[in-house]
């Protein structure tokens, strides 16, 4: 840490804390007074379907915000959906806490396999370091990538490779660029944000991959898949950020909470609220390590889990690729290819002699162990949304969304991008944001105008990524934190700026589409605004720079 940077002062913080978890503690203790005694647990909480159904996710969000601390926070925002959806009833609250919140979502097939693809994937990490691969390809790397704008590009141009699933590019990307970024002094923030931002907005609007079967699935009595690819050009949120990372890192300028973590990384602060305390890898041990010990992991992982996805989705079974795809389970297809590829991968290492067998054992519960954090956030982030479900939040958009369909077609799609931003920030969750809102749409559209239909599922899905990206409690986020080994709260507080100025453009931008109806019009008008905008962002930071100088 470098007391010359200019910092945050954590410490400000640390009363209020202390605080929020004497206040959660605090309504346990009172749950009972408020109703004494155990009642019959009612089939729907009496603010089922209502605006209060969005409260327990939004509190999480507001207090980590507030106090910088992601755990307590996710805490304090499970309980009180607790207590709302059972009515302020102790045992109410406390079966609700439990039976629908963790026990039901580390119960879920789908999240399990996520936990085991994440936990293989920190061991493959840690044997990678061991053998000092990482290293070797970060000196291999520092003599081809000569500048911090070459650094930033390289993880913008991996993240695009790596489009078959969003979980798989947050980790793989940060484990590669993670000592290439170090090296040339990207701070951890920007190399969270560039991941984050390769992540979701690029999976959205590749044909293949687990995003693109995930939508199709949502659309009922019409081609999904059609409609996906038809909806690419209209995607304005994916495009745009893509359009941004390159214009920030060609342009060699940041603002907002970035431009001082990325001021500090240039000093030797790469983290400027200071070092954070991430588990020790075993980076380096081996100083003789090879590019190969690097790149025979990475490869191995990307065919495994590819194949796995296909596997689960019937490629075997005669289903065409395409097919295969749409009809996947990313989550067993990740956890049955990452295990095949860490059975190769230890028996690559113990072939060559990279590490004796005791090592490679060593290495696995290393590995999980430096998957903790992430997994202890996705799991309360996972029981805040099942009890958020539970409340009723997606009736009550569902409703909401229905009663206003009706009137000002031509706006409908700002206000379709607007309401799934809002509900994917609130729950954290772009696929069930996808489940609630394009039903609606396609019932709306369906028969009557195709193109106002496929314009209106662009913006569903560029808003559900959108609030996705900027919600402290999404896991895709929380994948980029871990990918990047940075702190989370750093990564949402820097990335939040730069997420609603593309989300403002975009907005705009479907109101254009609205009205134009043409895919390649609306989409250079789209490009040219962005440009235009982060054009005089870039003038007005330089003014201001100058007169700091002055």
């Amino acid at each position: 840490m470098n007391s010359g940077n200019d910092t945050y002062n954590p410490g400000f913080f640390r009363s209020k804390k202390s605080y929020l978890l004497c206040l959660a503690i605090l309504i346990l203790v009172m749950c009972p007074m408020i109703v004494y005694g155990a009642e019959a647990e009612a089939p729907k909480p009496a603010l089922y379907a209502t605006f209060w159904s969005l409260v327990p996710p939004l509190i999480a969000i507001v207090l980590a915000l507030i106090s910088k601390e992601v755990y307590s926070s996710l805490a304090i925002g499970v309980i009180f959906g607790g207590l709302l959806a059972s009515g302020f009833n102790f045992e109410g609250t406390m079966k609700t806490i439990f039976e629908k919140g963790f026990v039901s979502v580390l119960s879920s097939a789908y999240n399990v396999g996520i936990l085991i693809f994440l936990v293989i994937l920190g061991m493959v990490v840690a044997l990678m370091n061991k053998t000092g691969g990482s290293d070797a390809f970060g000196k291999w790397a520092s003599k081809r990538i000569k500048t911090r704008v070459g650094a930033q590009l390289t993880s913008i141009l991996l993240g695009c490779l790596i489009f078959i699933d969003d979980y798989f590019n947050c980790l793989t990307v940060g484990s590669v660029m993670r000592p290439v970024t170090d090296k040339h002094q990207v701070s951890r923030a920007k190399l969270a944000y560039l991941i984050d931002a390769t992540a979701a907005p690029v999976c959205i609007i590749s044909p293949i991959s687990s995003w693109a079967a995930a939508v199709t699935g949502f659309v009922d009595g019409e081609d999904g898949f059609a409609l996906f690819v038809k909806a690419i050009p209209f995607n304005y949120y994916a495009i745009l950020t893509i359009v941004m990372m390159l214009v920030i890192t060609l342009w060699k300028f940041d603002f907002g909470p970035m431009k001082l973590h990325e001021e500090n990384a240039k000093k030797g602060d790469l983290f400027t609220t200071g070092e954070e305390k991430f588990e020790d890898l075993d980076r380096g041990e081996h100083k003789d390590g090879k590019l190969i010990d690097m790149l025979f992991p990475i490869v191995s992982l990307i065919i495994c889990c590819v194949i796995g996805m296909l596997y689960t989705g019937g490629i075997f079974s005669g289903a065409g690729i395409v097919e295969a795809f749409s009809n996947c389970d990313a989550s067993v297809g990740l956890s049955m290819g990452s295990f095949v590829a860490l059975i190769i991968t230890l028996i690559f290492y113990i072939v060559r002699r990279s590490l004796k067998f005791s090592e490679c054992m060593d290495c696995l519960p290393a590995g999980f162990k430096a998957m903790v954090p992430a997994i202890l956030i996705l799991t309360f982030a996972w029981s805040l949304k099942s009890i958020t479900d539970v409340l009723g939040a997606k009736e009550f958009v569902a409703t909401m969304m229905e009663h206003s369909a009706g009137s000002m077609q031509l706006l409908l799609p700002a206000i379709i991008f607007v309401v799934a931003v809002c509900l994917a920030f609130s729950t954290g969750t772009s696929w069930g944001t996808f489940g609630i809102l394009i039903p609606i749409v396609v019932a709306v559209f369906a028969g009557k105008d195709s193109q106002m239909m496929i314009i209106s599922i662009s913006a569903c899905m560029a808003g559900a990524v959108c609030g996705d990206h900027c919600s402290p409690i999404s896991d895709t986020t929380i994948m980029a934190s871990a990918g990047a080994q940075s702190n989370h709260i750093n990564h949402v507080n820097t990335q939040l700026p730069y997420a609603m100025l593309v989300a403002a453009v975009s907005f705009v931008s479907y109101i254009i589409a609205a009205f134009v109806k043409n895919a390649a019009i609306s989409l250079i008008i789209a490009v040219a605004l962005m440009v235009g905008v982060l054009f005089i962002i870039k003038k007005v930071t330089y003014k201001e720079d100058s007169v700091k100088a002055v």
